[in-house]
């Protein structure tokens, strides 16, 4: 005996009330479901464009908190060594110097706050 014939025409006929009317359920069900999908997806969409423009604000955002701290580095290095050259007279050297040494606390500022904002979105 085949699969065939055990469910093909007489499968319909020797099943029970129960299990034709859950199979009709069941169609009804997926039908449902199928439509419920349809509708979220078409739903969705305009939310996930609002999505995109957020998570590029936030980079954006991100992107100038990190160029303020550099920027703000070097010109506190070089106020600084301004300051040092007009006090003690050993222009330009002092500007030269903390110019150079801002511009490293900047970058070190820069590194530590992009690997923390990576790390608080799941990166490793």
């Amino acid at each position: 005996m085949t699969q065939g014939t055990e469910h093909g025409e007489n499968g319909d006929r020797d099943r029970s009330p129960e299990e034709a009317a859950l199979s009709e359920r069941l169609g009804s069900l997926d039908q449902r479901l199928s439509e419920i999908r349809d509708r979220r997806t078409r739903t969705e969409q305009p939310a996930g464009d609002e999505g995109d423009r957020a998570a590029r604000a936030s980079a954006m955002a991100l992107g100038f908190r990190l160029s303020s701290e550099l920027i703000a580095g070097v010109i506190v290095g070089a106020g600084i060594g301004w300051g040092f050259d007009r006090l003690l007279s050993t222009s330009p050297f002092g500007f030269i110097v903390f110019t150079l040494l801002g511009f490293v606390a900047g970058v070190v500022n820069v590194v530590r706050s992009a690997g923390a904002g990576q790390n608080r979105r799941g990166g490793s």
